[in-house]
């Protein structure tokens, strides 16, 4: 298939895809070579633009995360979007806080109280139901 250049919504410089390979800059590009993100991100961690930019954060990357977070978002949503692994998403998102860029805020914890068990009975009721109906 030739190769060809697909606009992206955030109107940055394009970048080069594929219609059978997909994205030709590898994931391990995207990151710089990093697979650790220096702060820590549960997929369900919301994070959100600040409104300040830096110069450390202008790669196109870090502009198209910016872009999708004006509001509150997930980075599982942000990492679905960019079509990025979850990890390399973590790298650039701990990139775009520790600049000032964005804020995250980790998920609430489950409190480990007799009301947060699992109701066994509840969860055997719904199998039950997937059952029949599968």
């Amino acid at each position: 298939m030739p190769l060809g250049r697909r606009v992206r919504q955030d109107g940055q410089d394009p970048a080069w895809y594929d219609d059978a390979a997909g994205r030709l800059v590898r994931p391990y590009t995207v990151s710089n070579g990093r697979t650790r993100p220096t702060a820590h991100f549960d997929l369900l961690t919301m994070v959100m633009a600040t409104g300040r930019r830096t110069a450390a954060c202008q790669g196109p990357d870090h502009a198209q995360v910016l872009g999708l977070c004006r509001g509150p978002v997930s980075v599982a949503e942000i990492a679905a979007h960019i079509h990025l692994p979850a990890v390399v998403t973590k790298v650039l998102l701990a990139d775009l806080v520790d600049c000032g860029a964005l804020t995250a805020r980790a998920p609430a914890a489950v409190s480990a109280g007799p009301a947060s068990r699992t109701d066994r009975a509840l969860l055997e009721a719904v199998l039950n139901g997937l059952r029949k109906r599968l």
